[in-house]
């Protein structure tokens, strides 16, 4: 960063000794320090400054001197916006304090801290590898998603921006911005401002915060990894329509390849390792939990490269008065022209836009809650997981180890009071199948987050069973209190001593004694059965004294209350050495002559196999969408190791045989996730037995991908991914 300033340009010295007795009042500075300022090169609006001190250093930006346009400059909105991000841990850098007296320096200005890292000029990333140039476009757009998906309400930034009609005001004020700096009059300006205003979206509705001048020029990349630490220039930031932002971000993709409007800003297509366009919508897209298809994208490159001509004559027009931020701003003229004739030009040609199967999208209801569910996992859920971890290390030998921890019976209680609960079943939530399937892939990224919905297995399952085929009296003692989250329940069939993959075999026998069922045998693999919340089992079992032909037709499913006599949880089972306790763990149940009432038979006798078809479609979908999640978390891990660690003088993605497991990763998770979606549709338009055959494939595919995928990871992170440090082996 060092690297891209010089001395202070003449137009813009200020007096040093003047900033340096406020500094010394106002921050750590001491009256001894010796500052040295050098002015950063580029940055065509607000003048900044890197001032450097013995101990520290700072960046300084500050209103240019002379007449400024109307409207712009506005560093009190870059101060408040970055102050209030940092707060929120979205990466801008340190906001330290904000300067209204012009006696200071001659203008009003703020003080930040001086973030080191990468600054990419040159917008097609020469001497960089065509993987890390991938990488940096990937992690840039990643972070434009998660700025678009921040809430306003908690960034305390409501009133920011005038929100609703962002488009409008947009062209009006390009418009503006435009003619109050012409030199000349350009018939292209005018007939791409009149388009723009003719061709306004329909739904111009949408608010988020906006960066408003979002350019890989204005990113701080980590020295060494693709990661971006700091986003820089808020000055255009407002509240309104994100595509703007993402289109302003892509527009160099759309240029021509001969088409160069300053040097370090040329077009995208056909450099190496450049992504595609569609390829940057889709991760943006996903990200935010919305359609890749963008209604009107023409209007939103059609307003960027607006804006873009609007800046550059800005740009020239501080240039004629002598302000000019950037030595090179008189080149800034001949861009606005070439600029707007090709704007109209590429109205008239089709837009490379992704394309998407239409049987595997989300109803617009499902985008909503995806995105509700997205940000409270960002703001509540992960935050939360170092005290969640810290709590099992704690309990590792004690009997609260069972227990929930309060901290996630609090987050159920935010969950549920943000509509946030229950999503997993259609007549309680309004979701499809297909809807709740990326639901699910999003909670699949942390244990526990399942829980925090109402959505775990196995009371999913199990509050399936009874919606479906329970009885009033079932559904109010054991479906109602379950759906409220004030129980736990488990879901008794495998069994130790007989070959359960043929679910026929289970020896597991009731019979009837007046109004009581009588149950004997043993469960084991019954999750959740140890959580002290756990207050009913569904158990499979067969009729021992009567003699059914069919296979099929000797297997019942009774509802069992823990507390009933005769069942003991003989001991929790471990997973290659996981109690699984943040799941109520996995334990060997016994039942020696329990005795319920026949009232507790589910849907009637011999109906199990049929109950067990119902149960185990929705369910299993549910478990593969979150393994997509839970790999896709884990191929993070590993992308994040091997770009860290080196071995044998180069990075570990450099590496031939790295490199071929992250793309092997990545096809087998798009696989798993389209054929689980495929499954989720069939469910929803065929029902489960129709679609059985979907739903099988899916569980081999799915644990198949899942297990290869955290193999990868663990073999990149060698000895650490085998131990607790990390979540792999949990995994």
């Amino acid at each position: 960063m060092d690297g891209l300033t010089t001395p202070v340009r003449q137009q813009h010295k200020f007096n040093v000794s003047s900033l340096q007795r406020y500094l010394t009042v106002k921050s750590r500075l001491s009256h001894n320090d010796t500052l040295t300022v050098r002015q950063y090169s580029a940055g065509q609006s607000n003048p900044t400054f890197l001032i450097q001190a013995p101990s520290q250093s700072y960046v300084l930006r500050k209103r240019p001197p002379g007449e400024l346009l109307p409207g712009a400059h506005k560093v009190d909105r870059e101060y408040r916006v970055q102050k209030a991000l940092f707060s929120a841990g979205f990466p801008v850098p340190q906001p330290l304090l904000h300067c209204t007296d012009v006696e200071v320096i001659g203008t009003e200005f703020y003080l930040m801290e001086h973030v080191k890292g990468r600054i990419f000029r040159d917008l097609r990333l020469p001497g960089v590898s065509p993987a890390e140039r991938t990488a940096l476009y990937v992690a840039a757009v990643e972070l434009l998603a998660k700025l678009h998906s921040l809430d306003l309400q908690s960034l305390n930034l409501e009133g920011y921006g005038r929100g609703p009609g962002y488009c409008r005001r947009q062209v009006s004020t390009w418009t503006k911005q435009y003619k109050a700096a012409a030199h000349v009059d350009i018939p292209a300006m005018n007939e791409l401002s009149d388009w723009l205003m003719k061709n306004l979206p329909v739904n111009d509705n949408e608010v988020t915060l906006v960066h408003g001048d979002f350019r890989l020029d204005n990113l701080i990349f980590h020295p060494t990894e693709a990661r971006v630490v700091a986003v820089l220039d808020w000055e255009l930031s407002t509240t309104g329509q994100p595509l703007a932002d993402l289109a302003y971000f892509l527009m160099p993709c759309y240029w021509p390849t001969n088409f160069n409007i300053i040097s370090s800003m040329g077009s995208l297509n056909g450099v190496e390792g450049a992504p595609s366009v569609g390829d940057l919508i889709s991760i943006y897209c996903r990200c935010r939990g919305i359609p890749s298809v963008l209604p009107q994208w023409n209007f939103y490159l059609a307003l960027s490269n607006f804006k873009m001509a609007g800046i550059a004559q800005g740009i020239y027009a501080r240039h004629l008065l002598g302000n000019a931020s950037a030595p090179n701003a008189a080149q800034f003229g001949q861009c606005v022209e070439p600029l707007a004739k090709e704007t109209l030009q590429l109205l008239q040609r089709p837009l490379t836009e992704p394309k998407k199967d239409g049987l595997f999208l989300q109803t617009a209801k499902g985008q909503a809650v995806l995105r509700q569910v997205k940000d409270f996992m960002r703001q509540n859920v992960l935050p939360a997981q170092r005290e969640v971890a810290e709590y099992y290390s704690k309990h590792a030998e004690s009997s609260q180890r069972w227990r929930t921890p309060q901290i996630i019976e609090d987050l159920k209680v935010k969950a549920r009071a943000a509509g946030l609960w229950n999503l997993f079943l259609p007549a309680a939530s309004g979701l499809s199948q297909l809807d709740y399937a990326y639901i699910a892939e999003e909670t699949g990224r942390c244990f526990f987050a399942p829980e925090v919905f109402n959505c775990q297995a196995p009371d999913t399952g199990n509050m399936e069973v009874l919606h479906l085929f329970g009885s009033e009296e079932q559904k109010k003692k054991w479906l109602e209190p379950l759906l409220r989250g004030e129980i736990r329940s488990c879901f008794c069939m495998t069994e130790p001593d007989v070959a359960s993959s043929d679910a026929t075999n289970m020896e597991c026998s009731f019979h009837r004694d007046k109004d009581n069922y009588i149950i004997n045998g043993k469960k084991w693999w019954s999750s959740g059965a140890g959580n002290p919340q756990c207050k009913v089992a569904i158990v499979m079992c067969r009729n021992s004294s009567q003699d059914v032909s069919s296979r099929h037709g000797r297997h019942s499913m009774i509802l069992v209350p823990m507390e009933t006599p005769g069942v003991k949880l003989v001991r929790p089972l471990t997973v290659f050495g996981q109690d699984d306790a943040i799941h109520g763990g996995h334990f060997e149940v016994h039942f020696e002559n329990v005795y319920v009432p026949v009232s507790n038979m589910i849907l009637g006798e011999g109906r199990g196999f049929e109950i067990a078809q119902g149960r185990l479609g929705p369910g299993r979908l549910h478990h593969c969408m979150r393994a997509v999640g839970l790999s896709e978390f884990a191929l993070e891990l590993l992308c994040q190791r091997a770009a860290f660690r080196q071995t044998f003088g180069k990075k570990l993605y450099q590496h031939e045989v790295v490199a071929h497991w992250i793309a092997e990763c990545r096809l087998m998770i798009e696989q798993t996730r389209l054929l689980t979606l495929h499954a989720a549709h069939a469910v929803d338009t065929l029902g489960s037995r129709v679609a059985s055959k979907q739903i099988a494939m899916i569980k081999v595919a799915a644990a198949r991908m899942a297990c290869k995928v955290v193999d990868c990871a663990i073999q990149v992170y060698g000895g650490a991914g085998v131990s607790g440090d990390f979540p792999l082996a949990q995994m």
